[in-house]
This record gives C-alpha cells, sequence and structure tokens, in this order.
C-alpha cells in the first residue's frame, strides 16, 4: 500500500505543471525525495535536487559552429544539447595546426627577405620581437577568458561581446569581420603575385615595364577577381570541401618552411653553386632577365662581339657606339646571391638599406635615382613603421584555436596551450628566418622585392633545398588556402553578430541556407573583398587589416584588465598564467602598433570604432551579458557617490536634480505626458531626474500592477527622450508614498534637490479632499526638507519636444527673493530648441514708499553680472481700498469651506449644522433699509435638498445663483426650511449677473463683511490685485513664472490657501508656480 501510495503522488507529481529553466530539470521522483526530503518538498517545484542538478549539468555540452547562441537556443527541457557528430578534437589538431596554417603565409614567403634586407636584421628583430610580443600577450589575455566558463562556438567576438558588453563587441566585432574580410584580400593578392611573377610571367594581361605600378595592379585585379569569384563558389558549394583541403595547404605550408631550414644546412655544408648569380653595374643591381651574360663583350670565333647587356646601354657597333656615360666609366662584377651561413655578409645585412621610390638597389646605403629600366628599382619609399604596418598580418591568426572552440574536446584546456605553443613556435621560426636571411643571402637580393636580379625567381627561393620551385608551389597553395579559409571565416562572424541582434541594420546576415551556410554574408564578404582587390598592392592592404585585428587584439587585453581589476565572484578562469599588468602592456602595445603602422588608418578604424558603439547603443537591442563595463561603471559610480556626498554641491554647480511626481491613469498609463517633455526641456538630459509615481494598496497584492505601470512610464520617458530613473512604489495611501519618496529617492550625493509635479486641476469637483490636501501636504514636506517646489498649472497645455514656439517671452514675476531659482529656470528652459526662441522677461513688485526707477536700475545691474540676456520692468502696486470683488470671493470661499466640513460629520450633524449656517445667513440679510418687519407675502420657502448631493451644493453655490438652486432642488422628507426674503432674492440674482457690484448690493452685503477673517480677506487682496496686473502684463506670455506663497501654518486654512492660488493664477494659460528651497541657485561670481 506504501509502494502505491508513493505511485499516486508520483503520477499526481508528474501531471502537475513545474517552472523550469536554464539548466535546470525539475523531473524527480517524489517517492524517493518525498520521505527524506520532505522538509524541502514545496521548494521541489521551482528547484532542483542537487543529484539531478548535477547529472544535468554533466550532460552539458557547448555548441558548434552556425548553431543559435547558447543563450537562446534551449531545448524543451531547458537543456541545451549539441550532438556532436564524429570525434571531437584535441590540441594539436584543433588549436595548434590551424593557428600554425593562419600565422605562418604570405608574408613569410613574399615580404620578409625584403623586410630583412630593407631594415637589417637588427631592426628586423625588433618588428618581429614587437609583433610577437603583442600577440603573446593578447594570447595570455585570451586564453584566461576563454578558461572563465564554457565559450561556445563564435570565438573572439563571442569572448570581447560577453567580457565588455555589447557595444565594445559589436564594434569589436566588426572590427574583426573586416580584418578576416580584408585578409582573404591580402591572400589573393599574394597568390597572384606569385601566379603573375613567379609561375607565369607571361600571362599577363597589362605590360608592367620595370614594375610599374599601375601596369602590375591592374594585372592583380583582373586575375585577383577571377580567383575571388572561384573561391567564393568553391565556398558557396560546401565549406566541407575547404574544411577538407585544409591540410593539404598545411603540409604545403610546413613542407615550405623545412624547404628553407633545408637550404640553409646546405649552404654552409657545401659551397653555395652557381644558378643564382647577381649582375652588379659598379654598384648598381641589373634586372637580369634581359640578358643572359655579366658581360659588355664576348669573343666568337676571335671576334668582339657585343652581348645583350650592351645593346641595352650603347647603340652601334663597338667602333662607332654612343653608350650611356655610367655604363662606359664603371665595370660589370657578378656575385653569389646566396653566399651561405659561414661566409660573413651577415655583417654587411646587419643594419638597414633604406631607400627612395625609384632608388637604384645597391649594396651601399647610398643609393642613386635612375629611370632607366635596366635596373632593379624601389618601388616604394621604404622607412621603419611601413615595415611593421606590412609585416604585422603576418602573426595574426592567432584566434583561430578559439574560433573552433565548438569543435573541441576539452576547450578550456586546448585553447590557452595550443595557441600559446603555436605562437612560440612561429615566432621562433620568424626570429631564425630573419637570422637565416641576413646570414645567408646577399643583401642586394634581399631588397630585391620581387627577383629582378635573380631572374625572377622569388628571393626566399634561391635558398631552398632541393629546389626553388617547393617554396614556390608551396607558397602558392598556402596562400590559396589561407584565402579560402578567410572567406569560410568572415561570413560566419558576421552571421553570428547578425544573430545577436545588436545592430539592425545586419539582420538580414543572420539567416542562412538549409545546411547553416550564411549565403546574404558570404555575398557582402566577397563585395568588400573586392574592394580589397581593387587596391591592387598587397603592401597597401596590410595595413589595413592590421588595424583592425590591432583593434581586437587592445580589446581582448582591455576585457582581461578590467574583469581582473574588478574581482567580479564570476571571473575565476582555470588559465592561472595571466596578471592585469601583463593584459595593459599588451593593449598599450597594441595601440602603439596602430599609430607606429599607420596613424592615419589608425584614426580612422578608432572612429569607425566609435560609430558602431555610438549606432549601438541608441539603435541596437538592450542586452545585458554580464559584461564588465558594466561592472566598471558600478564601480565608478560608487566612488563618485562617496565623493559627491563628503561636501554639498557649490552654488556654480547647483542645477535642478528633479523628482517628478507622476499620476497614473485607471490603465496605468501616465495621466499628463506632458509633464515628462516639460522634464527634458528643463534639463536636457544633464543632471539627475527621479520619475516616480505611487499605487494605493499593498505590494503583495499589486507587485504585477508596479512592475506595468513601471514599464508604462519607461515607454512614455523613452517616447518624450526624458533621460532618467523611474521608480513605482506601492503605499497604503498616496500621501504616505509620496512622503517616502520625497524623503529617500536618491543615493548618496546623489540625491534630488526639487521637486517637480502638476497642479491637481478639478480640486474643486473632486468627490474627495484627498487630491488638495495630499497637495498642500507635499508642499509643506518639501519645503520642511528644504527642496525647490514646481507646480505646473494646466500642464496638458504645455508644449512637447516636437513643438517650436515661434517668438514670445517667458514672463518672470520675481515676488521674494527664492535664492535665484525664478532667474535660473528660464535661463535652462530656453537652452532647449522647444522655448529657444523666447526672450526672458523679470517684472518685479514696487510698493508706495519703493523708488521704482532705482530698483529697475538695480535689477538691470543684477541681471548684468548674472550675465542674464532679460527685459526688466518694475511694476507699481498703490495701496487701495479692498474691493468689493474681493469680499465677495472671501465670503464666498469661507462659505464653501464652511459647508465642506460638513461633509466629514454625521447625518444628524449635518442637519444640524446646516440649519444654524443657513439661520445665521438668514439674521444677516433680513435687515432692511427702513427697519420694518418682513410680513408673510414676502416670504417663501426655500426647499432643502438632499444630503447625498451636498457636494453639489458647494460647487453650485460657487458658480450658480440662489435661484439656480431653488429650480434644481428636490423637495424630500428631511428638508431644512430657509427663509429669504424677495428683495434679497432679487439681490442676489443681480449680484451674480453683474460684473460689478451696485451700491445698493455692497451696502446689503456688509454685514456679511464684518463677520469674515481679516487674514483671508487681506490674502485675497492680494491674489486678486496681483492677479489682475499679471494678467494684463503676461496675458500672451509662453510661459509665467510665480512666486509660489506658502501654505498656511495652521491646517485649517488649506482649503483656503488652494483658493487663493486659483484666483492669483485665473486667466494665465501656462503658469509654473516656483518656491525655492532657502539656499542660493546662482551667483555672479565666476
Amino acid at each position: 500500500m506504501e509502494c502505491e501510495e508513493g505511485l499516486n503522488v508520483e503520477t499526481l507529481g508528474d501531471e502537475t505543471p513545474r517552472e523550469t529553466s536554464s539548466l535546470i530539470s525539475t523531473d524527480h521522483d517524489d517517492s524517493i525525495y518525498g520521505k527524506n526530503m520532505a522538509l524541502y518538498e514545496d521548494e521541489m517545484d521551482s528547484t532542483p535536487m542537487v543529484s539531478s542538478l548535477l547529472n544535468k549539468l554533466a550532460n552539458y555540452t557547448n555548441i558548434t559552429q552556425g548553431a543559435l547562441e547558447h543563450e537562446e537556443a534551449e531545448s524543451e527541457d531547458g537543456i541545451q544539447r549539441v550532438t556532436v557528430n564524429g570525434p571531437q578534437m584535441g590540441t594539436f589538431i584543433g588549436v595548434f595546426l590551424p593557428c600554425m596554417q593562419n600565422i605562418l603565409g604570405v608574408i613569410l614567403f613574399l615580404r620578409l627577405t625584403w623586410i630583412v634586407g630593407t631594415a637589417g636584421i637588427m631592426e628586423a628583430l625588433a618588428i618581429v620581437f614587437m609583433c610577437c610580443s603583442c600577440t603573446m600577450l593578447t594570447a595570455i589575455s585570451m586564453s584566461a577568458i576563454a578558461t572563465n566558463g564554457v565559450v561556445p562556438a563564435g570565438g573572439s567576438y563571442y569572448m570581447i561581446s560577453r567580457a565588455l558588453g555589447p557595444e565594445f563587441g559589436g564594434a569589436v566585432g566588426l572590427c574583426v569581420y573586416l580584418g578576416t574580410t580584408f585578409a582573404g584580400s591580402m591572400y589573393i593578392l599574394g597568390t597572384m603575385e606569385i601566379f603573375l611573377t613567379y609561375i607565369m610571367p607571361n600571362a599577363a594581361v597589362f605590360e608592367a615595364e620595370s614594375r610599374e605600378p599601375t601596369g602590375m595592379q591592374n594585372n592583380m585585379r583582373i586575375y585577383g577577381t577571377c580567383c575571388l569569384v572561384i573561391m567564393t563558389l568553391v565556398v558557396f558549394v560546401g565549406v566541407k570541401y575547404v574544411n577538407k583541403m585544409a591540410l593539404v595547404f598545411l603540409s604545403c605550408v610546413m613542407l615550405s618552411i623545412m624547404a628553407i631550414y633545408a637550404g640553409v644546412i646546405q649552404s654552409a655544408i657545401k659551397p653555395p653553386n652557381s644558378q643564382h648569380r647577381v649582375c652588379l653595374l659598379g654598384n648598381r643591381t641589373l634586372q637580369n632577365s634581359r640578358f643572359d651574360k655579366c658581360e659588355k663583350t664576348e669573343l666568337i670565333n676571335n671576334v668582339t662581339t657585343p652581348t645583350q647587356l650592351w645593346k641595352l646601354f650603347c647603340t652601334g657597333g663597338i667602333e662607332n657606339a654612343t653608350c650611356d656615360e655610367y655604363f662606359t666609366h664603371n665595370n660589370l662584377t657578378e656575385i653569389q646571391a646566396v653566399r651561405g651561413l659561414l661566409s660573413g655578409v651577415i655583417s654587411d645585412n646587419m643594419w638597414g638599406h633604406y631607400g627612395q621610390y625609384r632608388d637604384i638597389v645597391s649594396p651601399e646605403r647610398a643609393s642613386d635615382k635612375s629611370d632607366e629600366s635596366h635596373y632593379v628599382l624601389h618601388d616604394v619609399t621604404t622607412f621603419f613603421t611601413l615595415l611593421v604596418g606590412i609585416y604585422f598580418p603576418s602573426v595574426t591568426g592567432i584566434m583561430a584555436g578559439s574560433n573552433r572552440s565548438g569543435d573541441l574536446r576539452d576547450p578550456q584546456r586546448s585553447i590557452p596551450t595550443g595557441t600559446i605553443m603555436a605562437i612560440a613556435t612561429t615566432s621562433i621560426i620568424y626570429l631564425s628566418c630573419v637570422v637565416l636571411f641576413g646570414a645567408c643571402i646577399e643583401g642586394v637580393v634581399l631588397r630585391d622585392k620581387y627577383g629582378e636580379s635573380v631572374n625572377g625567381t622569388l628571393a626566399v627561393a634561391t635558398l631552398a633545398w632541393p629546389s626553388s620551385w617547393v617554396i614556390v608551389i608551396g607558397s602558392f597553395f598556402s596562400c590559396c588556402g589561407a584565402g579560402l579559409q578567410s572567406l569560410t571565416g568572415a561570413p560566419r562572424i558576421l552571421q553570428a553578430i547578425a544573430r545577436d541582434g545588436i545592430m539592425p541594420f545586419l539582420q538580414v546576415f543572420g539567416h542562412s541556407k538549409s545546411n547553416g551556410e550564411p549565403t546574404w554574408a558570404l555575398l557582402l564578404t566577397a563585395a568588400i573583398c573586392e574592394i580589397g582587390i581593387l587596391i591592387g598592392s598587397l603592401d597597401h592592404v596590410a595595413p589595413i587589416l592590421s588595424m583592425f585585428f590591432l583593434m581586437c587584439y587592445l580589446f581582448v587585453n582591455l576585457a582581461c584588465a578590467v574583469q581582473t581589476l574588478l574581482r567580479t565572484p564570476n571571473w575565476r578562469p582555470r588559465f592561472k598564467f595571466y596578471h592585469w599588468s601583463l593584459s595593459f602592456l599588451g593593449m598599450s602595445l597594441s595601440l602603439s602598433l596602430m599609430f607606429v603602422s599607420s596613424w592615419y588608418y589608425a584614426f580612422v578604424v578608432i572612429l569607425f570604432s566609435g560609430c558602431i558603439y555610438k549606432y549601438i547603443e541608441y539603435r541596437g537591442a538592450e542586452k545585458e551579458w554580464g559584461d564588465g563595463i558594466r561592472g566598471l561603471s558600478l564601480n565608478a559610480a560608487q566612488y563618485a557617490l562617496i565623493k559627491l556626498e563628503e561636501a554639498p554641491p557649490h552654488t556654480k554647480n547647483w542645477r535642478p536634480q528633479l523628482l517628478v511626481l507622476l499620476k497614473l491613469d485607471s490603465d496605468l498609463g501616465v495621466k499628463h505626458p506632458c509633464l515628462l517633455s516639460f522634464t527634458s526641456q528643463l534639463k536636457a538630459g544633464k543632471g539627475l531626474t527621479i520619475v516616480c509615481s505611487v499605487l494605493e494598496g499593498t505590494y503583495m497584492a499589486r507587485e504585477a500592477d508596479a512592475k506595468l505601470s513601471e514599464k508604462n512610464i519607461k515607454a512614455a520617458m523613452a517616447k518624450e527622450k526624458t533621460k532618467g530613473f523611474c521608480h513605482v512604489v506601492v503605499s497604503s495611501n498616496q500621501r504616505d508614498g509620496f512622503s517616502h519618496l520625497i524623503q529617500s529617492a536618491g543615493l548618496g550625493g546623489m540625491k534630488h534637490n526639487s521637486v517637480l509635479m502638476a497642479w491637481p486641476a478639478n480640486w474643486k469637483q473632486a468627490e474627495s479632499s484627498l487630491s488638495w490636501k495630499n497637495f498642500i501636504e507635499t508642499i509643506r514636506e518639501t519645503t520642511a526638507a528644504h527642496q525647490a517646489l514646481l507646480v505646473a498649472k494646466n500642464i496638458d497645455k504645455f508644449p512637447t519636444n516636437q513643438d517650436r514656439l515661434d517668438e514670445g517671452t517667458i514672463d518672470v514675476w520675481w515676488i521674494v527673493h527664492d535664492g535665484g531659482l525664478l532667474m535660473l529656470l528660464p535661463f535652462l528652459l530656453r537652452q532647449h530648441k522647444v522655448w529657444r526662441r523666447c526672450k526672458m522677461r523679470i517684472f518685479t513688485v514696487a510698493q508706495m514708499d519703493d523708488n521704482s526707477i532705482q530698483m529697475k536700475k538695480d535689477l538691470q545691474m543684477f541681471l548684468y553680472h548674472l550675465r542674464l540676456d532679460a527685459k526688466v520692468e518694475v511694476v507699481e502696486m498703490h495701496a487701495g481700498d479692498i474691493s468689493a470683488f474681493t469680499y465677495e470671493k472671501t465670503l464666498v470661499m469661507e462659505q464653501r469651506s464652511q459647508m465642506l466640513k460638513q461633509m466629514q460629520l454625521s447625518k444628524t450633524e449635518r442637519e444640524r449644522e446646516i440649519q444654524s449656517i443657513s439661520d445665521e445667513s438668514r439674521n444677516s440679510i433680513r435687515r432692511k433699509p427702513c427697519g420694518e418687519k418682513p410680513t408673510q407675502s414676502n416670504k417663501f420657502q426655500v426647499p432643502t435638498i438632499i444630503l447625498d448631493e451636498e457636494a453639489q451644493l458647494i460647487h453650485d453655490r460657487n458658480t450658480k445663483s440662489h435661484a439656480t438652486l431653488n429650480d434644481k432642488a428636490t423637495p424630500t422628507s428631511d428638508r431644512v426650511h430657509m427663509t429669504w426674503t424677495k428683495e434679497k432674492l432679487i439681490s442676489e440674482r443681480n449680484r451674480h449677473r453683474e460684473a460689478h457690484m451696485t451700491v445698493r448690493d455692497i451696502f446689503n452685503m456688509k454685514p456679511e463683511w464684518e463677520n469674515l477673517d481679516q487674514t483671508n480677506v487681506r490674502r485675497m487682496h492680494t491674489a486678486v490685485k496681483l492677479n489682475e496686473v499679471v494678467v494684463k502684463k503676461s496675458k500672451g506670455a509662453k510661459l509665467v513664472l510665480l512666486n509660489m506663497p506658502g501654505p498656511p501654518k495652521n491646517k485649517g486654512g488649506d482649503e483656503n490657501y488652494m483658493e487663493f492660488l486659483e484666483v492669483l493664477t485665473e486667466g494665465l494659460e501656462r503658469v509654473l508656480l516656483v518656491r525655492g528651497s532657502s539656499r542660493e541657485v546662482i551667483t555672479i561670481y565666476s
């Protein structure tokens, strides 16, 4: 039975849907865990037991090339599985040999001898050592990154993007892609150079006399384009053919290198043969392809006859010949091209022999210029930095192993070992070749780039054993294989970038054929590769790809240094032989080599990377990869916040750091989007902006609503281009929520100093008085917290960011000094394009005993010192009697306030209170001028008002006449009798119909005015008079800024305070009420 019950429990457990997560399988046997782990049975629904987790992790495998990125490709049970077909590769086959094949290539065979002969052995060693050191330091950093967790296929792009974030990753990823693409161009150009110069010179379409750049480059362009088309078709048909030929191409490279070392040994053991000899005329090297003997004349049948060489420099016969002067005065010398390892030629080749364009190649450092096609000439002006740029591509290719990480049996062990071994091996090969070339080959042959002095033979091939054709054929197939590998790898890098979705315009290149081949990416790669081929010169293409690879190496070192210095908990590489100082050294060396190779190319590549970075930052998809730049930003932010908290900001650095209090509608959308527009116009992205809102309830009940609200607010902020932070809190009531935000928003020294909110528009009609009470409490709390307060009235009429205000004015009514905030706000607004055309006007109010002329002069001088451009005007407000309109406003205000108080009483108390108010009002207005008593005939009864409509009564008493009330009131059983005289009724009607009160009306109402609170009367008088002046002067202003009077200390007058503000701003379209923070925010000092 127990077993049966256990089975039932298991069945129920399997039928219950459970939440799964990446790398976690929640399938477990409840019959096993149910008894022994009952304490954790509730957690089993979302988290697995350790034994189950370890089993799934053990079966995890990384992703091979061409598959979806591992973070997005998940199987049904949440585990990323890829079936590996065939045996996975180890260190030697998977990393060492591919790196060797990519590092050793075209530069070794075509340009290294020329670099040694031009720069000399010592400087050539310095070039090789710098470049190899750069790649070795980069390999150490790359090994640390590659062993810090599982690295799916993607190579350097994956590692950099996940270590430095999508912005840097995308920029460097495109650099790697373009570098690999231009490397394909370089290999194809190298292939064609070998083919047209050393294998089939007669196949040239354009004649290239004396290596004329135009003719030679045109030949390279034509044949290079044809070669590119063939290689693209091979890659398009299938990469498997390229992979099958890779071993053949690698064998060619290794065989060629072995032939070089064999030739060096042979030259040391056996004296050099006379197969390759160089003919010198004086100290000038001749092209021996034009003659067969290095002699001026020869004896044939005892007759002295001119040779082919004679005919190149002389015209006519021997007796009456006209010869070149230099040919006549100098003798011919024939020397061995390969003098042997022990010949001592190493001393002649120890130092550099740089030359100018069209200089003649000679054994001496000083050489002559010539336009003759018989000599071997320099085809380019040579200098040290040029040679660095041309040589550096020979050490690239260190990423070949990491690019195959998906096919390795143990990438975390194979990538560091194989890559570092390959770099060490190739560095030894390059350094030894520099010394051996300089020790065995004559200097003029080394400086002869195209082998014209040795009958068109490749310079390095003169040293080969058993035949020079071993080097020629081997280097040809080596360049072909490297070109195919570039055309295979570059499209996959572009496809990986496109599939990451960080650059929307690259999405089309993420598509592939059914077998995973990136067709569109291959076509783009071929098009860019054609651009490199059209350049037509290997020497001009090499520095371009050097820049892209150096940029990549720079960021690999930066990624390792950042992760090491941040000491993030996830940074635990298995490769331990790294240090942040080595990474910084590698980064500095990469940057230095960029500018040493070509400073203008370096600027172009840096600018290109910067543009891609900014594009991804603004238009790319948001990705969170736990990158080091984010960690670096957090550390920098922490440091800055600590420094900010040490002292308050100086007045010169003060700017409004806004806390924006938003209200949400019933759908949790932003109620006033224009408030966000105004925020962006005021801030322009500078300083701190915290946009927040409050939901009523408990967080557990409204968690989803809070997240939805925050999402909606962020969307509105993005639409209105408001840069800042968003925060939504859930509180038992809005008052407490806003209070908590005012007190605690921000962090450390990065806290708000100003609060921006909208005016409660319908506070009179609101069913509850909470809206205006919360508003006034917010004013009190910001004042207590010494924070500025900005209240935007009629916020929905404020301009959006798309509007452009025509010429108008921003009027500032400076009533009391608030620290200069009223002056500063218009200046900040006018920095934005919406308000840029508006002029600034400042009004101030003068009393009777003030000198208004002097006040205007002082204010103008003050603005001059503040460097503010504004028009100044002083408005005089004469002290006068309080108008009847003011009394009327005060009376209506107090009656409405008194009636609202009844809303909080019980039903019986409300009836009694309303009766007493009505009786008092009746007794005060029943006094007649002649003193006679009213009779029944001139009395009528006012029906009572339903208690549930008291809120409507409150509104009507402020907006409609008492006669209208009589018509609208509905009689009920519960009623209050208020007896009014007919004369009084007529008087009341006239009072509401006429714009100004008559003397009779004033006389009739005066007894009521005598009972009014004189403080309220004075305040209402100020509001009315000031409003008249403001409306008169600023009716057409685009924005009016006013000092906001403080709320009453006694909370009993809160509603009256709202009335004062309403009267003060009446008749104005856009108003910003400003209340300072009791500190100076603007200064006249520099």
